[in-house]
């Protein structure tokens, strides 16, 4: 994504989802969250970030917004519904974390302002 055909735009916005990623990881990494896996893809999306404490494996997505009242809109049904799809290929891939139990979270990132995480998000039913 950040060949020689990329314009600046998009270069800046894949660095600025880099960054948040890495703030993500940082918060999880520091509640004694170990990371299985960042930037996880497959044919049906995409997982910013893998992490497992004990018994429990959470799909984490990252959003890094310019304006905070924009994080309320950031995570679309769609998105929700893509990224637990990739959940389901991921445990697939994986069969020894099946048995853990799956929590779907999001951290959600503004200038100025904390980093606000959204612990179970959403259900795999949705």
């Amino acid at each position: 994504m950040t060949g020689a055909g990329s314009s600046p735009r998009r270069q800046a916005a894949f660095r600025k989802g880099v960054w948040a990623e890495w703030v993500a990881a940082a918060i999880f990494s520091t509640r004694g969250y170990r990371i299985v896996a960042r930037r996880w893809r497959c044919p049906a999306g995409e997982i910013d970030l893998i992490v497992r404490r004990g018994g429990m494996l959470v799909f984490v997505e990252v959003k890094a917004r310019g304006d905070a009242d924009a994080l309320d809109e950031a995570l679309t049904a769609r998105q929700r519904r893509r990224i637990v799809r990739a959940a389901e290929a991921f445990l697939t891939s994986r069969p020894a974390l099946r048995d853990l139990d799956v929590r779907f979270d999001a951290v959600l990132l503004a200038p100025w302002r904390w980093p606000r995480c959204v612990s179970a998000g959403w259900r795999a039913q949705e």
